[in-house]
């Protein structure tokens, strides 16, 4: 048995339910940097491998750096009429992360120093050689930030849109993106223009397979 009781959350049940990819944003309308932050800081609550956060946000809400980016992506009107675009990046070094997030769980008394040595020797060793797993690492937990975001957002009361659409490398040239870092996708937030075209889903039965194929 749980030793925390939870009552039952409606209200993220409808957040789910209510949150689709909106295309059509208000363009006067402006997000605080304040609401922006709390949602990048829920997005920073989602779940990473080893604890490494694997994520970083390029937040871009300048109309002249949107005017930049919208060549790049493809024109899609969303990236200059919303309120801003939160581009994406996973981290292909994030193993760098791992002696400051275990060092602090030493120095807090949940492990011991060996422990830790040994641990974060196994992350380096699991990113060493041309291997796909690191870029697999960046863009599976970026992208389990990425659902946290847009969550969040729904939640303040702002739409969102997931967009792989775009040139990932012109992105990376034309914003400065350093090397360690691989572009995931572009989430666009604000305000509907115009209620998102709503899209079904399958029954799961058609999705759901217990124990075995």
């Amino acid at each position: 048995m749980s030793m925390t009781a939870h009552q039952q959350d409606l209200g993220l049940f409808q957040t789910i339910n209510e949150r689709h990819s909106v295309r059509n944003y208000d363009p006067e309308v402006k997000i605080s940097e304040e609401e922006i932050n709390e949602i990048l800081e829920a997005a920073t609550k989602a779940p990473s491998s080893w604890n490494l956060q694997h994520w970083k946000f390029l937040v871009i809400d300048d109309e002249k750096k949107k005017e930049e980016l919208l060549p790049i992506a493809y024109n899609q009107q969303q990236v200059v009429d919303s309120s801003a675009v939160i581009a994406i990046l996973g981290d292909l070094k994030a193993n760098e992360n791992a002696e400051e997030v275990y060092q602090g769980a030493v120095e807090n008394g949940f492990m011991p120093e060996q422990v830790k040595d040994t641990l974060v020797g196994q992350i380096n060793n699991a990113y060493e050689g041309d291997t796909p797993f690191p870029r697999d690492e960046a863009v599976l937990n970026a992208s389990l930030a990425s659902m946290n975001l847009m969550l969040a957002a729904k939640a303040k009361g702002y739409d969102t849109c997931p967009m792989g659409g775009f040139q990932r490398g012109k992105f990376v040239e034309q914003f400065n993106v350093p090397e360690r870092y691989v572009p995931v996708m572009l989430l666009t937030v604000g305000k509907a223009a115009k209620p998102a075209h709503q899209s079904a889903r399958f029954e799961l039965d058609r999705v759901v397979v217990k124990n075995s194929f």
